[in-house]
């Protein structure tokens, strides 16, 4: 088996409703799907309690449900495979990878497949399928367990990508893309499961609202015009609200945060419409620097809005992730590097 065993996370199921931590959203949110649709199904690698998943996320669901609740072999191929014909047959299958980098062997089925079968059948099918991951580092698992993969199924036609974030409602998010008729990638930073959501745990110095397309906009309460704007995602996003703090009170200067939710197909609408106001734009996320969503990001910005804002990027350099704490902390961007990045633009 290639995925090691992960329990570190190992604690008492959370009550269903449970709204506490990213974790807890995403469980109570299939909890209800399972509840609410005899035609959602769960399916993946060691899913089945006492264990309830690497990371815990569907635990107590095979309790609840177990004959919609299913273990698999290791074969990533195979699970989606089978995922994406039951979807064809009229079922809501939602799929779990045990971890994020082994995405890539299930690309044929998500790619090739599931995709495009709408537009292959002329709209006599849907494929509703959502495929959910934890991916990222900063918990030492090396270079093959701690990779962010997700900017290789970006710009994949017929294919949506959202990433959820405590500054939203994961579990809401979760849910919306099991009633999507299309197929989903679901993708979870895994240090994040045990962050507390905003709305359960307001951070003090914040306010924020929703914006366009999902995203969610935060600024440093009763601060003056923002002089900047970062975008961000899954947990960058949480490290970028950090940053946002320091910057006010250690330098006064004043960021707008833009969380994003859903990566693709992309709307860079609610970026735009804060750089149009601070002229200044920092794109943060976990992954290698080069061809990601960040240059996309900018890429975007450039064309609707010219030279009038000033960008730049910060993201892990091109090299594989280092399973020495140490070493994945000089690889992988942190609070310091989004301030030191943020007051270079200055």
């Amino acid at each position: 088996m290639h995925e090691p065993v992960v329990d570190n996370l190992a604690r008492p199921a959370p009550a269903p409703l449970s709204m506490t931590t990213v974790l807890d959203s995403l469980n109570a949110a299939l909890h209800q799907a399972l509840d609410a649709d005899p035609a959602v199904v769960v399916l993946g690698e060691d899913v089945l309690d006492p264990y309830g998943g690497a990371f815990k996320v569907t635990r107590g669901l095979s309790t609840a449900h177990p004959e919609r609740v299913w273990t698999t072999p290791v074969s990533e191929a195979g699970m989606v495979g089978v995922a994406t014909g039951m979807a064809l047959r009229g079922q809501r299958p939602v799929v779990e990878i045990m971890f994020g980098d082994f995405t890539t062997l299930a690309a044929d089925q998500l790619v090739n497949h599931a995709a495009k079968f709408r537009w292959m059948f002329n709209e006599q099918v849907r494929v509703p399928l959502v495929v959910r991951t934890p991916m990222g580092g900063r918990r030492g698992y090396g270079p093959t367990h701690s990779q962010s993969l997700e900017k290789l199924l970006l710009g994949v036609p017929g294919l949506r990508v959202v990433s959820p974030a405590a500054a939203g409602d994961p579990g809401a998010l979760l849910r919306a893309a099991i009633d999507d008729d299309d197929p989903v990638l679901f993708v979870e930073h895994k240090v994040q499961y045990v962050t507390a959501l905003w709305s359960s745990e307001p951070p003090a110095e914040l306010e924020w609202s929703d914006a366009a397309g999902g995203a969610i906009v935060a600024r440093v309460r009763g601060a003056g015009p923002p002089a900047l704007t970062i975008a961000a995602y899954g947990h960058m996003a949480e490290l970028a609200r950090l940053a946002v703090e320091r910057l006010a009170f250690d330098h006064e200067v004043f960021a707008e945060l833009v969380v994003v939710t859903q990566l693709a197909p992309l709307d860079v609408g609610p970026i735009n419409t804060s750089a149009a106001r601070t002229r200044r734009l920092l794109v943060v996320e976990e992954g290698t620097r080069s061809f990601g969503w960040g240059a996309e990001v900018l890429a975007r910005i450039a064309e609707e809005a010219g030279a009038a804002v000033i960008a730049r990027r910060l993201a892990a350099p091109d090299d594989p992730i280092p399973a020495c704490g140490p070493l994945e902390d000089l690889v992988l961007p942190g609070v310091d590097d989004v301030v030191k990045a943020a007051m270079e633009l200055q």
